[in-house]
């Protein structure tokens, strides 16, 4: 049948099965938006405060729910303004469509009006980019955007359409095709990367096997791909069987249980020392969905050179890209993990789990007029229901929340491990609520990055959304500090933030209730009134501004050289 070329767009939308979308209107897209109050019975329209923050809650609405997120905007700065978020999605392979227009064809390349390359800036940093400047093919990119997002190893994908392309004459040929996983569409060009996942080389799977069995002190390393391709099951299952102490990734938490009895915390340079000691004494180091980042493997030279490494990944490209394996499986986590537990006998590595996990002992709070990292993330953790999700910032109350909360299931914690971007929170807290209204969402955030989003604070207003934010208020940019102070001769340069806002009296202008906890009983309070009045509100939490995240291994350093311990 014909259609409308921006009618096409939202039928295309409803075949993949999308009903919410973030986005921040402007000149270029008015056609796409035009199209969209037709629809907005079918398709939510969620309008951010600021397009990064529109970018960051369709990431947060796809780690939470699996689904492919979806984000619009127009040309020019709206386009650019996405540009953090996208490449946030890229790094931590986060599936989602962005959606932008361009400058009409005859205006292309005169450097009109907000007109930006917007494709060409986004290569680098999406699985794919589209330029469509014939309405006809918008059935095709779409469903092939929507394709590459989700398949193989997931990621970003960005479609710019001329605005031309979307005026109101341009009738087009469509027939609505229901969603398919794996599909390929006709009529676009190839891409590099295959869509479908490659399937796991038998011999492979046996040597791995093999090595398995001929080890007396293994380690699996528990990564984002675990996280992100829903085969916590299966990696529960696996690590089970081979009886081994399991470290995990920034990435990778949720995905096996933070207080299961073979964790051993997290690693590399924030890692435990039950992880960190286990990587440098194992003699079998298996990585799932690990890419061995240099916050993992911090210097590749002194990594776990007394094992044999595997490492088990969907991507080719990440194979021997930092840390040189012995051996390796390409291929989805969870068909690697079938194929293995298939075969797996039951092992039994007592003596080795006796030298190690012992060395995770807790870190006790001293007691304290002063609040403490590891009293609010324990009011958190004991106070809110036991599925909470928590999307956090970046800096010291990351790594705090990683380290004290423990998560239990995929899609738990949403935080930007390998961008590491400042503002990611309260975006992707909100598309975490709107993506699973039943369950409650709690946004850990630090001063300094609070700073950086909290005019998302009217979206969480206006649509009634009950987010808990926790600002860890440390006076100071908590992270660089401590490098500050153990690195650089505690030349604090430009890191204490002595100013403003009053973080109580800022959400309380947002029309949003606001707290303020100095010590473990302020924050009981305060939480329990939050979490009772099942609204949105801002908990100030003010903490000593030389608190530490303990351990700590420095940049390039082997992985047991703690710095502190």
């Amino acid at each position: 049948m014909k259609i409308p070329a921006t009618k096409a767009i939202m039928e295309c939308l409803l075949e993949q099965e999308v009903d919410t979308v973030f986005g921040y209107p402007g000149g270029t897209i008015l056609n796409v938006y035009d199209e969209l109050y037709r629809y907005q019975d079918k398709i939510r329209h969620v309008l951010t405060a600021h397009e990064q923050g529109a970018s960051h809650a369709a990431d947060g609405y796809a780690r939470s729910t699996g689904k492919v997120g979806v984000c619009f905007a127009t040309s020019g700065p709206g386009a650019t303004n996405l540009t953090t978020g996208i490449a946030t999605a890229y790094l931590d392979s986060s599936p989602v469509v962005f959606l932008t227009c361009n400058v009409t064809e005859n205006n292309l390349g005169k450097d009109a009006f907000q007109e930006v390359d917007i494709t060409g800036i986004a290569m680098p940093i999406t699985k794919a980019t589209f330029l469509v400047r014939c309405a006809q093919d918008i059935p095709a990119v779409m469903r092939q955007a929507f394709a590459v997002a989700a398949n193989g190893r997931p990621g970003p994908v960005l479609v710019d359409f001329l605005k031309n392309v979307t005026n109101p004459d341009q009738i087009i040929e469509y027939e609505f095709v229901p969603w398919r996983k794996n599909r390929t569409c006709p009529g676009v060009r190839e891409l590099n990367r295959p869509l479908k996942s490659p399937e796991p080389n038998r011999q492979d799977v046996d040597k791995l096997l093999e090595m398995i069995k001929e080890s007396k002190k293994p380690l699996i390393i528990c990564g984002g791909g675990v996280a992100r391709g829903r085969a916590h099951k299966e990696f529960g299952e696996f690590a089970r069987k081979v009886d081994s102490p399991v470290a995990i990734t920034v990435m990778g938490s949720g995905a096996f249980p933070g207080r299961d009895p073979l964790t051993t915390g997290i690693i590399g340079m924030h890692g435990s020392k039950a992880s960190n000691t286990a990587c440098n004494e194992c003699d079998l180091l298996i990585s799932v969905g690990c890419r061995f980042s240099d916050r993992v493997a911090l210097n590749p030279a002194t990594f776990a050179t007394q094992a044999k490494i595997v490492q088990i990944d969907i991507d080719r490209a990440e194979i021997d890209k930092n840390v040189l394996t012995d051996h390796h499986i390409i291929g989805n986590a969870k068909r690697v993990l079938e194929m293995l537990n298939k075969e797996l006998p039951q092992y039994d590595h007592t003596e080795w789990k006796k030298h190690i996990l012992p060395l995770r002992s807790p870190s006790v709070a001293k007691d304290s007029s002063l609040l403490t990292p590891q009293q609010i993330l324990e009011t958190i953790r004991v106070q809110a229901p036991e599925d909470t999700i928590v999307a956090t910032d970046v800096g010291q109350h990351q790594m705090w929340a990683i380290k004290y909360f423990h998560f239990d299931y995929p899609g738990q914690l949403m935080t930007s491990g390998g961008f590491g971007t400042m503002g990611f929170g309260l975006g992707a807290a909100i598309g975490a609520q709107l993506g699973n209204p039943d369950k409650q969402v709690v946004h850990i955030t630090g001063d300094g990055c609070f700073r950086m989003n909290c005019h998302e604070l009217c979206t969480v207003q206006h649509y009634n959304l009950p987010i808990i934010s926790v600002v860890f208020n440390n006076g100071t940019l908590g992270m660089v500090r401590q490098w500050q102070s153990l690195m650089y001769g505690k030349r604090y340069s430009a890191t204490t933030l002595d100013r403003g806002p009053d973080f109580v009296k800022l959400a309380e202008a947002y029309g949003i209730q606001g707290f303020r906890a100095t010590n473990l009983e302020e924050m009981k309070a305060a939480m329990q009134a939050a979490l009772d009045s099942k609204s949105a509100a801002v908990i100030d939490c003010v903490l000593n501004i030389d608190e530490m995240v303990r351990p700590m291994v420095s940049a390039g350093s082997a992985i047991t050289d703690f710095l502190l311990d």
